[in-house]
């Protein structure tokens, strides 16, 4: 079956340009619509959608912001570029600002025309795609997934999620193990009542017991006033206890007792408490090889492993990337969510994560706030980040671009003949020089 043209409308007042487009991005394979009327463009939107729409600025009645946003109305869908003349840079940034993909400045040619047209329409292909992907996402809560196994996970724990079983949940830093607490905790009659986590790996063993427990006053130093524990703390809820493997023998046993007959005493206190507490433990170790080597006991290690989940690292699971990279960007620029350019994408998808869903997280956090004109580059990137594994750094298309503008210039003696090389005119070659700084 042969597959349909993507579909791109030019809006431009000026009939020659207009016209030059069309040629050029018909030649590139595009179906294209031509409107030198921006008001008859409107009316088209509102009838059919299109892949692409190359907008320019400058138009009257309606200029390029005016029908921008009645696209963004009735055809979210459709990747915007704006077209721009040399002046005119705030008003682009300020069309990206309000959902436009990027901007092409003027005067441009055939070729770099073309490379545009590709790079916006691989895009909105990525667009198109994760949009649909999320419309077939099952429930999963905060964790965002389309692996088949990390689903799989996700069913067992809403299954388990109304029963006071205790769950195990092994996994490596940053593979969102609380957000899997989260999400049994949230589908559970307990949903209404305290979700109360504690990192037992982040307070040495006499501070993580009265965290867990609570004290009285005069308990140890410090002690000024009795204060309640965390088990108190989420009493009729549920109680996360983050890398378990940490705790000291002392702790396990009184974890044990409270975990089997639901009572416990404060710090320094007589008087026996009860609460009832569903247990979430989480280790990004591996507790069967701590009760080999005899640091963890085994009788609380099958306490809590009545039902043991298992989070994937992100390498094992490529094809969430791109679901995270959007959902992250959404997060950091909810009113102006910035867009990522294809070979960053193409650098994040490539790249190992040892750090996991929060390193992901960090990295889109930085690349956001640099991100000045809406546009994610791979320069926005860390560096370990665009190597690729043989630690070759990964090119952009302006990255190739300026190399190879630079390798004519040293080769040749003069403009005339650089540009001729080149396929572009002067005033490109001039520009494009200007741009890259050469």
């Amino acid at each position: 079956m042969t597959r349909p043209k993507p579909s791109v409308v030019i809006v431009d007042d000026e009939e020659h340009i207009l016209k030059t487009m069309g040629i050029c991005l018909e030649s590139a394979g595009f179906e294209v619509s031509l409107f030198a009327d921006p008001g008859q463009a409107a009316a088209a939107f509102a009838g059919r959608k299109y892949d692409l729409a190359f907008i320019d600025l400058k138009m009257a009645p309606m200029d390029g912001l005016q029908l921008l946003e009645i696209v963004k109305r009735d055809s979210p869908a459709t990747t915007v570029v704006i077209i721009t003349a040399h002046g005119s840079l705030d008003s682009a940034i300020e069309a990206i600002k309000k959902g436009a993909y990027y901007y092409l400045q003027k005067p441009f040619d055939f070729r770099e025309l073309q490379i545009f047209s590709q790079k916006a329409l691989e895009y909105h292909n990525l667009s198109s795609e994760v949009q649909m992907l999320r419309e077939r996402i099952p429930d999963t809560g905060s964790f965002v997934t389309r692996n088949k196994a990390m689903l799989d996970t996700l069913d067992l724990a809403g299954q388990i999620a109304d029963s006071a079983i205790s769950v195990l949940i092994e996994g490596e830093s940053g593979t969102g193990k609380e957000l899997i607490a989260q999400f049994i905790h949230d589908k559970s009659s307990r949903a209404g009542r305290p979700f109360t986590k504690v990192n037992c790996a982040a307070l040495h063993e006499e501070l993580l017991e009265s965290e867990l427990f609570g004290h009285v006053k005069g308990a140890f130093t410090g002690a000024v006033r009795d204060r309640q524990g965390r088990f108190e703390a989420a009493d009729g809820g549920t109680l996360f206890l983050d890398e378990i493997a940490e705790i000291s023998p002392s702790i396990q046993v009184k974890l044990l007792r409270v975990i089997q007959s639901k009572e416990f005493e404060r710090v320094g206190d007589n008087a026996t408490r009860r609460v009832d507490v569903r247990i979430i433990a989480a280790t990004n170790r591996d507790l069967k090889a701590a009760l080999e080597e005899g640091s963890f006991r085994e009788d609380l290690f099958y306490r809590l492993n009545a039902v043991r989940l298992k989070a994937l690292p992100l390498r094992e699971r490529p094809e969430d990337v791109v679901l995270l990279v959007n959902h992250f960007i959404r997060k950091f620029s909810p009113l102006n969510p910035v867009t990522v350019a294809p070979e960053a994408m193409k650098a994040l998808r490539l790249y190992s994560w040892r750090g996991n869903v929060r390193e992901l997280e960090n990295v889109l956090e930085r690349a956001v706030l640099l991100a000045k004109n809406g546009v994610i580059q791979t320069g926005h990137l860390p560096e370990e980040v665009t190597s690729d594994a043989s630690g070759k750094r990964l090119l952009s298309l302006e990255d190739l671009e300026k190399q190879h503008i630079q390798k004519v210039l040293l080769q040749t003696a003069d403009y005339e003949e650089a540009s001729a090389i080149l396929g572009i005119d002067r005033t490109t070659l001039w520009r494009k020089r200007e741009k890259y700084g050469l």
